[in-house]
């Protein structure tokens, strides 16, 4: 692998690029252009070849991507070929439909865990996963933990990460509308619905202001 730091925005293009791959490999694609390939993933091949080029050569000229390989290249690169576990906090409606659902297309990632404040769902299972108290949180052995899930409201959440961080995680997918305040060996990734649709209605007005301009 090239030894260049990989920009961040092209770490986030990389799991799209591999779920892209793994429905061409499993539709007997063996090879494609990074031209064809953009257009799958609506990305442009110029930011394509250049996202592959902090990799080494993964392409050749004239021939373009051996599929296979790509996604066998970037399932080692995103840790896709190891068991990635990860807990739950906030066990509400969205909490519980991530337990039902628990990745089952993605067989590399696994939520082993879920954890809550309300007494009646403490010690029930949701789809299999067993539901604890928060005081459980530091008491539990998380070293085999890659990330926490928080699924709290958001006056809640920072307590949240904090006790999840003091136990020993260090990577939290926050579905709280809120933003966490934590120490620089801590990284968080937000996924604001709120925000992400207010951005969708604005690009869909501007698109049509435009086009009547």
């Amino acid at each position: 692998m090239a030894s260049q730091t990989v920009p961040q925005a092209t770490a986030e293009r990389l799991p799209l690029y591999y779920r892209t791959l793994q429905q061409l490999v499993a539709n007997g694609k063996t090879r494609i252009s990074s031209s064809k390939f953009g257009e799958l993933v609506q990305i442009d091949s110029t930011t394509i070849r250049k996202d592959f080029s902090y990799f080494g050569a993964l392409g050749r000229k004239g021939y373009g991507y051996d599929t296979q390989y790509l996604m066998d290249f970037l399932k080692k690169t995103l840790y896709q070929d190891e068991l990635n576990r990860v807990i739950l906090i906030g066990v509400g409606h969205l909490g519980t439909a991530l337990l039902n659902h628990n990745f089952l297309k993605n067989n590399n990632t696994q939520i082993v865990r879920a954890y809550d404040v309300d007494p009646k769902k403490i010690g029930t299972k949701v789809s299999g996963t067993k539901v604890f108290a928060m005081d459980e949180l530091a008491a539990n052995d998380h070293h085999e933990i890659v990330a926490a899930i928080l699924t709290v409201p958001a006056a809640q959440a920072q307590e949240a990460a904090e006790k999840a961080l003091a136990s020993g995680i260090r990577g939290f997918l926050n579905f709280s509308p809120t933003t966490l305040n934590l120490p620089e060996n801590a990284y968080v990734r937000h996924v604001d619905m709120t925000v992400e649709l207010q951005a969708l209605i604005y690009f869909l007005n501007h698109s049509m202001e435009t086009k009547n301009s």
